[in-house]
C-alpha cells in the first residue's frame, strides 16, 4: 500500500476540499482515506499498487484547480494492531 500526497493550488474552503476528494475518488477508484486541506494545499490518500499520475493530473486540472505534483511512498501501518 502506498501513501500519496498531492500538492494542489486553488482550494479556498471546505467545499473545495470535498470537491477534490470526490475528484480523486473518481480518478483513482481504489483510493482509501482521502483527505484534503485547503490550508496546506494538499490531498493525502492511500492506494494499493501504483498511481496513474497523468490521469490524476488531468482530473484535477479539469475541475479548475492547479496540480502541483505528487509524491508516493510506502505506507507502514503504525500501532498495536499492525499486520
Amino acid at each position: 500500500m502506498n501513501k500519496v500526497t498531492v500538492k494542489i493550488d486553488g482550494m479556498m474552503c471546505s467545499m473545495c476540499e470535498a470537491h477534490i476528494n470526490d475528484t480523486i475518488r473518481k480518478a483513482c477508484p481504489s483510493a482509501k482515506k482521502v483527505t484534503s486541506s485547503h490550508k496546506k494545499g494538499e490531498s493525502v490518500f492511500l492506494i494499493d499498487g501504483e498511481i496513474d499520475g497523468e490521469r490524476l493530473k488531468k482530473a484535477i486540472t479539469e475541475t479548475g484547480y492547479e496540480f502541483r505534483g505528487f509524491k508516493a511512498e510506502p505506507y507502514l501501518k503504525k500501532g498495536l494492531f499492525k499486520r
